[in-house]
Formats: structure tokens, C-alpha cells, sequence
């Protein structure tokens, strides 16, 4: 914790005077760690010796039930010969309960593909630091870089009890990947150097993928919340298809290779779509199928198209804990729609959440403290590490004005936009203090981060520069109200940010944001969407800014897309462009932009280097993201996005802090499958 950070924690705490005393009371020293609000970050052990591994199984009441009716194999026939076995954090739960929690709506499916995100072929160690195994319980990787080889576990089943094996990596990467009317486009995942790689099933719980060029990043891939390496409740949701594999036995009914055309286009129809690849999209959504087989702790049973979006125990999850307990403890996660994030933060304060990290608004912090008792609840604070929690994303590909094109695309007109923000004023309203304010680039402490001298460049307020900037460019002419105009027709110019509620108040952010722009003549329209409208905009390319964050770039190879136009998925800084490079030029548009062409070119470059190799090409990418201020940061490396953690005090196995970082898939880091309700 730095000494900034501490300050303006303290700071935030001395506003309220109830919120005061029990920190007076709790911390004699100032020093945060002390005060439980930052604790050393933990996780339950994995247990990977066979020789450890519990003999007997139980199970929960409810699945016991089920197997007393018939309609249920015993559990020592349901839970894989090796399974993934966990030593609690704290102790050996009890089974039972719903974890109650919140989301808002469709668009927020992240909210449970992080809790299901044990369905990863891989994951990261407690702290984020090491791979570990998952789905999957070893691998090896070529020493060229070229061969990579997964080996899964035996005798492993999905939701519905059909066994999980190679063959549904091969049905993926023939049947869905490779057919370009399900994948139009190639993902960089697959195609290191342009390359296509294979998958290919050596038995029945080998896989080998296997590449033309070394690449030796791949292994960081499929650990990382990739497009291969993702699992398959994030990857398969929103009309995506990767993943690395996909529940064969159950997709092929709605897939014409195994009928004909016209029965599984009739069958859509009947259902109520179009075709049959919408029918294929909808039905391999597990947020919106209850039917789709799954291998995650919990599946849907109660779509996220509704007010509560229901999850249940996955009786097949293949992990137990060392007294052969199968996981989850938890029975059931409720999920309830809020309104609002004001509903949600006020709901989490009233005891109505198990545990809530998810758009908790740290601003509120002071208030939050204060209800800790009424609402029996504990508060977490776990930090950060990527540059920018609130990300102006300027879109490179924009064509449909060809005036605000021009503006858009200049180096100088981002620079000014950044030079115009009063980064501390940001800080002190909205994150009280603890963050860090600066460019994009990640936290010195990374190893790909340029260095502290990149935190400032173009990214304090300067407004005299700006001005001077936007003048020099030709931006020179202002209206009656003092606002640049257009150069074109004499009419202002209206720069347009798009902004979600999400982790922070965006839209509040970006009118602050707004109103620090007229102090250099430039207009902002901000405009308040619900995130599936603002997706569609952004992805057919009609955005001027879209507000966002820039979490996973600390880890920049395996969440490029917020800092690197690469993934067409979420290309906020140029889709056409994303399309273009992920299709190796043979869709979307080409850069005129030789920045871009530049930092795809190390980019690119860096899956065949090894590590220090990589850090190396990604210091270079900050350098040049930062000059260009295609992203522009303003605060970040705080517990703002998803580090403001309430958890109720019946729920046992909590960690006291833990990695809060995408590709640590923050709480699934954690392990939720090891909660429990205290008795």
C-alpha cells in the first residue's frame, strides 16, 4: 500500500464520524493492513498428491435425495477418478444455503462466469502469480514452443453426466471454430504469426495443440481470461464460440452436419429463430439454456433474463474437498436484478448480499463502514493493478464523420482531451483518494509496465498546453460560448462519450470530465446506455469515446483488448481495425496509422518470445500507447473496480484479501465452491 493510497483511505474514513471512531478504535497506528481492511491474500491449498487424496465421497443432502429417488448415480460414480481436491481456507464447510448477490441484467453476464470460472482449463495461483490446474491437471509445452499438450482428467463428467473427454476439444475446434459461419473470424489465439494452429485428440484425455511457429506463450494463454483459454461459460456467451472446447453430445442436434439443413433450420424456426446459427448461439449460452451441460460449480436454472438469475449445485463438479466432501457447499447463488447501482450499493449495505464485490462504489466507503454491524456484514478492501479504472477509449476506426475522424485520429487532439482532466479531482471525489491517478500504463511493481516516468507523460493537468495544442492544429475558431467549432461548417464540435453504469458511476464521472473540457473549448455530449445498446454501438463501429476500464493489461498478452485493438469482441479503441488484424487483414481496415501497425507488429511478435522477451515488447506497446493516448487514463491500481468487497459474517472460508486482477477472475480466485454458512 502506498503512502497516498493510505492517506486517502484514511482521508475517506475521517469523513464520516461513526466511521472514524471505529477505526480509532480498531487501529491505534496508521497503517491500513492493521485495520482488516487490507488483509494478506489467501486461498484454500490444492492438494495435487494422489497419495492425499480422500477415498470415501459424500455429498450434499439435496444430490443425496436425488440418489435415493434413482434419478441420481451415486456420488463416488459422478466425481472423476482424479478429481481437483481442496484443503479449505479455514475449515471443512457444511453443506447448504444461497448465496445471495446482485447483477443488472443481461448485459452483466461477467457476474457469473466469474463464479463459474473453475471450468478453465487452468487458473492462477491465490496471489495471481503461477499457473495452476484445473479442468485440465497438467500440460507440457515443447521446448520449441510449438507442441502443447493437455492432459485431463480421468473419468471427469459434465452437468448432465456424459463423459467430458478430447473429443470435446476436437468437436470445438472442427465443428465450431473452424466453421466460418459460426467463426467468421480467426482469434490471434489460434494464430500466432498468422499461422493456424490444430487440435488434435491422442486419446481420451489428451489433447495436443500443435503450431507452425514457437509459441511459447500460449501456455500464459490458456491459463488467462482469453478467447482460448476463457473456459466455457465467458467464451461461449455473447454469440462467441471459443473456449477451447464445447459439450459435443448435446450441440450437434442443432448443427446441420449431423441432420441435414433443413431440419435444424425448421427446428429454429419452430423454436423461434431465424436460422440455425442464432438457434446454435442461443442453445451453447449457459446464462440463457438451462439444458446446456456445463462444467462449472453451479449451472442455470432460472435464466439472467429475468429478475433472478438462478444458479444451482452442478451434481457432476469434479472437485471435493480432503474429507471427500464434493463441492460446491452452497446449494444455490441467487442473483437479484438491481435497478440501479444506488439500489444495489444500498441493498449491500442493508445485509440483503452474502457477499458483493461487483459494482460496489468505493466512494461510498465511509457509509458502507458505518452499517458493517447493521448489516453483519465485513468489508475488504483488495487492490489493484491495472493503470486506469475510468478509460477514455478513443475509437481510431471511426469513419462516419468524417470532420470528427480527423479530430479523433490526431495524436495532438487526444493529448490536449488528456491534458484537460483534472486527475486529482477525479481521485478525491470518487475514489477518495486511493488511487493512483496517471496514464494507462500498468503499476510500476509489473513487470511490463515502462516505468514511473510513463505515469505522467500526457496525463496531468495542464491546461495551458492543451489550449495551445488544440490551437496549433487548427482548432482555433470558438463560438459565442467559447467552444471550439468545426472546421468544416463553423458548427461546434461535439465530441460524444458513451458511458455505462458499471463498476464506477462512469456516466457521473464523464460529466465531471465534461465540464473540466470546457476549460479548453471542447464539448462533450455524454450518453447514458445500457451496456447491450452501448456493445452494439461500439461494435458497429459509431462511437467518438467509450468510457471503460483497462483491467487485465497488467497482464497485457492475455487481456490485449483494452489497450490494443486486437479483439473485435470489445475493440473500444477501433473495431474495424481488431477485425482487421484478427483476420489477418482479410476483413475490417487497415491502420494509416503506423503507431498501430507498430505496436501489432511486438505484439504479434511477442507469443514466440519467452519471458523476458515478452516484457520487453510489452514496454514498448505502454510507451507507445501512452505517447498516442489512444487510451486515455486518468485513475487506477485501487480497489475500485472489483475491491470493495462485503461478505457476510455467516459465510465461512473467506479470504482476508485476494487478487483482484481479470485474469485472476476475481472472486473465482477465491474459490467460492469452498464457501459455507456457518452453523
Amino acid at each position: 500500500m502506498t503512502e497516498i493510497s493510505r492517506r486517502g483511505v484514511l482521508a475517506a474514513i475521517a469523513a464520516s464520524p461513526v466511521a472514524m471512531a471505529w477505526f480509532t478504535e480498531q487501529v491505534r497506528a496508521a497503517d491500513l493492513a492493521a485495520s482488516g481492511l487490507v488483509g494478506e491474500v489467501q486461498g484454500p491449498t490444492m492438494i495435487t498428491d494422489p497419495a492425499q487424496w480422500p477415498k470415501k465421497f459424500q455429498e450434499a443432502p439435496m444430490l443425496a435425495e436425488l440418489v435415493k429417488a434413482g434419478k441420481l448415480p451415486p456420488v463416488e460414480q459422478r466425481i472423476p477418478a482424479e478429481p481437483m481436491v481442496w484443503k479449505p481456507l479455514d475449515q471443512i464447510g457444511t453443506y447448504g444455503g444461497t448465496w445471495r448477490r446482485a447483477f443488472t441484467g443481461p448485459g452483466d453476464v461477467e457476474n457469473g462466469n466469474r463464479i463459474n470460472s473453475s471450468d478453465k482449463c487452468f487458473f492462477w495461483s491465490a496471489d495471481g502469480s503461477k499457473i495452476v490446474p484445473c479442468v485440465a491437471k497438467a500440460y507440457e509445452l515443447s521446448d520449441d514452443g510449438k507442441t502443447y499438450t493437455l492432459h485431463l482428467r480421468k473419468g471427469m463428467k459434465w452437468s448432465d453426466g456424459a463423459p467430458f473427454t478430447a473429443d470435446d476439444f476436437v468437436f470445438w475446434f472442427e465443428d465450431l471454430y473452424s466453421n466460418k459461419e459460426i467463426v467468421p473470424t480467426p482469434i490471434p489465439d489460434m494464430t500466432p504469426g498468422g499461422k493456424p494452429g490444430r487440435v488434435v485428440k491422442v486419446d481420451e484425455t489428451t489433447v495436443r495443440f500443435d503450431f507452425d511457429v514457437p509459441y511459447y506463450l500460449f501456455e500464459d494463454m490458456m491459463a488467462g481470461d482469453t478467447n482460448i483459454g476463457g473456459g466455457q461459460s465467458v467464451r461461449q456467451s455473447q454469440k462467441l464460440s471459443f473456449g477451447a472446447y464445447s459439450p459435443g453430445h448435446y450441440l450437434k442436434q442443432f448443427m446441420p452436419k449431423y441432420s441435414s439443413l433443413d431440419e435444424v433450420n425448421a427446428r429454429a424456426k419452430k423454436e423461434g429463430f431465424e436460422n440455425w446459427i442464432q438457434m446454435l448461439h442461443f442453445k451453447k449460452d449457459w446464462s440463457l439454456n438451462t439444458d446446456l451441460p456445463t462444467l462449472g460449480p453451479w449451472k442455470t436454472v432460472k435464466t439472467i433474463n429475468t429478475p433472478i438469475w438462478l444458479l444451482e449445485r452442478n451434481p457432476y463438479y469434479y472437485a471435493v474437498d480432503t474429507e471427500g466432501n464434493q463441492l460446491p457447499y452452497l446449494d444455490h447463488v441467487q442473483m437479484t436484478l438491481g435497478e440501479d447501482l444506488e439500489v444495489i450499493n444500498l441493498r449491500a449495505m442493508a445485509g440483503e448480499y452474502d457477499e458483493q464485490e461487483r459494482h460496489m462504489d468505493l466512494s461510498k466507503l465511509p457509509v458502507i463502514l458505518d452499517n458493517q454491524t447493521k448489516g453483519n456484514y465485513k468489508v475488504h478492501l483488495d487492490l489493484g493493478f491495472a493503470g486506469s479504472d475510468f478509460l477514455l477509449q478513443v475509437n481510431q476506426s471511426y469513419k462516419a464523420d468524417p470532420e470528427m475522424r480527423k479530430w479523433l485520429t490526431n495524436a495532438d487532439f487526444r493529448r490536449a482531451l488528456s491534458l484537460g482532466i483534472d486527475r486529482d479531482q477525479l481521485n478525491e471525489t470518487f475514489w477518495l483518494g486511493v488511487g493512483t491517478p496517471g496514464s494507462a500504463a500498468p503499476g510500476e511493481s509489473r513487470p511490463e509496465s515502462p516505468g514511473p516516468e510513463w505515469r505522467k507523460k500526457w496525463s496531468v493537468l495542464d491546461i495551458k498546453q492543451a489550449n495551445e495544442l488544440l490551437d496549433k492544429i487548427g482548432l482555433t475558431k470558438k463560438d459565442s460560448a467559447g467552444f471550439r467549432v468545426r472546421t468544416d461548417n463553423g458548427e461546434r464540435l461535439r465530441v460524444q462519450i458513451i458511458a455505462v453504469q458499471a463498476f464506477l458511476p462512469y456516466p457521473k464521472l464523464s460529466e465531471m470530465v465534461a465540464d473540466q473540457w470546457q476549460k479548453i473549448g471542447i464539448q462533450a455530449d455524454v450518453r447514458e446506455l445500457e451496456r447491450n445498446l452501448a456493445m452494439t454501438r461500439v461494435r458497429n463501429n459509431e462511437h467518438h469515446i467509450y468510457i471503460w476500464n483497462n483491467a487485465g493489461t497488467e497482464l497485457l498478452y492475455l487481456f490485449a483488448r483494452h489497450a490494443i485493438p486486437v479483439d473485435p469482441t470489445e475493440a473500444y479503441m477501433g473495431p474495424d481495425y481488431a477485425t482487421y488484424y484478427a483476420s489477418g487483414g482479410k476483413q475490417g481496415t487497415k491502420p494509416d496509422d503506423e503507431n498501430i501497425l507498430k505496436i501489432w507488429d511486438l505484439f504479434s511478435s511477442a507469443a514466440g518470445l519467452k519471458v523476458d522477451g515478452r516484457n520487453k515488447n510489452a514496454q514498448e506497446i505502454w510507451k507507445i500507447n501512452v505517447d498516442q493516448q489512444y487510451g486515455i487514463g486518468t485513475v487506477g491500481q485501487s480497489p475500485a473496480g472489483l475491491g470493495v468487497r462485503l461478505v457476510s459474517n455467516k459465510l465461512g472460508n473467506i479470504a482476508a484479501q485476494v487478487c483482484n486482477a481479470q485474469h485472476c477472475r476475481t472472486p473465482g480466485n477465491s474459490h467460492p465452491e469452498t464457501w459455507y454458512f456457518k452453523a
